[in-house]
Order: structure tokens, then sequence, then C-alpha cells
């Protein structure tokens, strides 16, 4: 690694540092989508199944929770509901996104959210076939890849079934 890029971390990049837990980092373009930044659809030949989303819900009994899943998948609320203890479960509205979490939309990392707020995260089960998945840096457009154990026991997660295909969703 070069000592430029040193200089250039994210605070989750010196967060895993501090716990010495080795990640790589990536950078993906991004493009303005609306209000929001998303990542361009040229994941760098990076397979979708292996790039995570961080989504901030609120549960019922829960209050906020994190659901990290693969970007070709969606939570199920059913799902979610049932492994996190709450009847009914949905997104937190676009405007209260980044009090609750602490970053705007497209830079929700479950590290740095973990590090302020201790919400209850739940990992999609299908990141333990990946030796390494790919989740938000806490800026937009920068990414951590890391093994899913590893992010799992970094931030005190769970994993769980609680994905459906995207085909599925009507």
């Amino acid at each position: 690694m070069s000592k430029k890029k040193k200089e250039d971390k994210t605070l989750v990049e010196k967060m895993l540092d501090k716990q010495n837990i080795a990640y790589t980092p990536y950078e993906f373009p991004t493009h303005e989508a609306g209000d929001v930044a998303q990542l361009t659809v040229d994941h760098l030949a990076v397979p979708e199944h292996r790039i995570y989303k961080t989504l901030a819900l609120t549960g019922n009994k829960t209050g906020p929770l994190i659901g990290v899943v693969p970007l070709d998948r969606h939570i199920d609320y059913k799902k979610l509901s049932a492994v996190s203890g709450n009847k009914k479960v949905g997104m937190i509205p676009l405007k209260d996104l980044e009090q609750t979490t602490g970053y705007e939309h497209g830079a929700n990392t479950p590290i740095g959210i973990h590090a302020r707020h201790k919400y209850p995260i739940f990992i999609g089960e299908e990141a333990l076939k990946e030796p390494e998945i790919i989740v938000s840096a806490g800026k937009i457009g920068r990414s951590v890849g890391l093994a899913p154990k590893a992010l799992a026991k970094a931030v005190n997660a769970k994993f769980a079934a609680i994905t459906s295909l995207a085909e599925q969703e009507g």
C-alpha cells in the first residue's frame, strides 16, 4: 500500500486498522440519481453478489436496525422481522437517515454505524459462501472488502436468511 493511500483512509478503514482486521480498499464510480449518489452499474468486474448494501430500517419493538444484503438481492421484511424479534420492520425515511445512522444515503456502513449506535445488525446468510464481501467505507464511492465472519465479529452481527431474489419482489 502506498503512503499516499494511507493518508487518504476513511474513518472506517482506520477503525478496521485499529482492530487489526484485514481488508482491501475499493473505489467505485458513482453517479447522481435524483438527489442521491448511487454506485455506477460498472462495478469494476466485481460480481454484484459480493457487493453488499447497508440498509437502515426500524422495527416496531427494537427501533433502528441494520440489514446488510447483496446488491443483487432485496431485504425481506417478513424474514428480518422474524429474526430481529419485531412484528414489523420498514425502511427509515430518507429524510431521517443521516440523523439515525450518521451517514448520507449511499455511504451507510455497518462498521461506522456499529461504532456510533450499537443497533442490531443482520447480514444475509449468503455472505458465508463468499471469501470476501464488500461494504461501504462510510464515503460514497469508497468501500472495503473483508471476510464476512470478520465483519460480523467486528460489528456484533448475526447471519440470517433475510433476503429475497430481486425478481421475486413485485
